[in-house]
């Protein structure tokens, strides 16, 4: 019988994070995909990314609604409890041999919870890696979880181990993101169509100069995510080169920096910006390719970015001590600070690839370890 993998998919960030695993999974023949899709995969306002994935074709065999209205910490821990609330009950249906869960956010904690309390085998991806806030308590957490770790970087191995896990548990394969990263096939008039029929504001021109920015609630800095994007905005505004601006997460503080940026669209309508909920990982990667900049605090400018090459400005605290390449240079959250630095990449421009995190082989490596691998509640692995 094939053994059965459920992969959990709570966010859009989530699913970039796994999808060629899914693939891989899907395609491997002694492995069954199962795909949960929950929390704000489900929602219209962060994109619905389980609609992409349906056209992707995977089916989905279990929708989770437990995303609670407000974008505060309450709601997030919340959220945390109605979705392990509910998440046995799916478990229990579909009858999972291995639970995959992706990072390190509040759906994946309450995906951790389920699976360990149910004896469920539980896989963990991008585990090991530091960020200085509470996103890196959740990812250690789930690793203490976990029976087998899938790291993406030798220095995220080899944290994990030092946090007492066996090391032939722990297996360096590579992110799963850099599967699609390498494999991207888009050109550039496909992305532009794509983009002329997504959001509003000013037209946009792919082939032409553009930064990018994806910026997102800082939950230990929550109520200050509404002025902390409102300075990235008015220095992208300053340089008055076309900008595509995403909408942020739904972590807690989301509906701050949501304000931010349609305060910003409201004061500013004649400004050369676009504003797009949600972009699948098809489209943005290719536009990572060819900005001038990506400006914020998502890890795909320092994941993606570094094999790429994209020139990024890191802003703030959101990670804060993650190994990152050359391509990255931090900055504070002022406006003065942000051009500054947008200018330094600037004048940079595109840099070397740096594939600290994977070489784009991770997918097929992790179906096959999950095809092989032996396991007990006890954490213990042989092959």
């Amino acid at each position: 019988m094939k053994r059965k993998i459920c992969v959990v998919v709570g966010s859009r960030a989530n699913y970039s994070s796994i999808k060629a695993v899914m693939r891989a999974v899907a395609a491997h023949p002694a492995l069954e995909l199962q795909v949960v899709a929950g929390a704000s995969a489900l929602l219209d306002r962060y994109g619905a990314v389980v609609d992409i994935m349906e056209k992707d074709g995977f089916t989905i065999d279990a929708r989770l609604f437990m995303l609670v209205e407000g974008e505060t910490p309450a709601t997030m821990a919340k959220s945390t409890g109605l979705g392990l609330i509910e998440l046995p009950t799916i478990f229990e249906r579909l009858q999972p041999d291995v639970v995959l869960t992706v990072g390190d956010r509040f759906e994946t904690m309450a995906t951790t919870l389920a699976a360990a309390y149910m004896n469920i085998p539980l896989a963990h991806t991008m585990g090991g890696e530091v960020s200085g806030n509470i996103d890196e308590n959740i990812r250690h957490a789930i690793t203490k979880f976990a029976t087998i770790h899938f790291p993406a970087s030798e220095d995220a191995r080899n944290r994990i181990i030092k946090l007492g896990e066996q090391p032939d548990t722990v297996h360096n394969v590579g992110c799963p993101r850099m599967d699609l990263v390498a494999g991207f096939l888009r050109n550039e008039t496909e992305v532009s169509n794509q983009l002329l029929s997504e959001g509003v504001g000013s037209s946009f021109d792919v082939k032409g100069d553009f930064l990018l920015v994806s910026q997102h609630p800082v939950t230990g800095e929550y109520g200050s995510g509404e002025r902390q994007v409102a300075a990235t905005l008015g220095a992208c505004l300053e340089l008055g080169m076309q900008t595509l601006v995403l909408w942020p997460n739904a972590d807690a503080g989301s509906e701050d920096v949501s304000r931010g940026i349609r305060k910003f669209r409201e004061q500013h309508p004649d400004a050369p910006f676009r504003y797009v909920k949600n972009l699948p990982p098809e489209i943005y990667m290719p536009l990572m390719a060819r900005t001038r900049c990506l400006i914020g605090n998502s890890s795909s400018a320092i994941r993606e970015g570094a094999f790429i090459g994209t020139p990024a400005v890191n802003i703030g605290s959101r990670q804060t001590a993650r190994e990152r390449g050359q391509n990255v240079v931090d900055s504070g959250y002022t406006q003065a600070e942000i051009l500054a630095a947008i200018r330094d990449r600037l004048k940079t421009g595109r840099l070397p690839s740096n594939p600290i995190y994977g070489d784009g082989h991770a997918g097929p490596r992790i179906a096959e370890i999950l095809a092989t691998a032996t396991f007990n509640i006890n954490k213990v692995i042989t092959y």
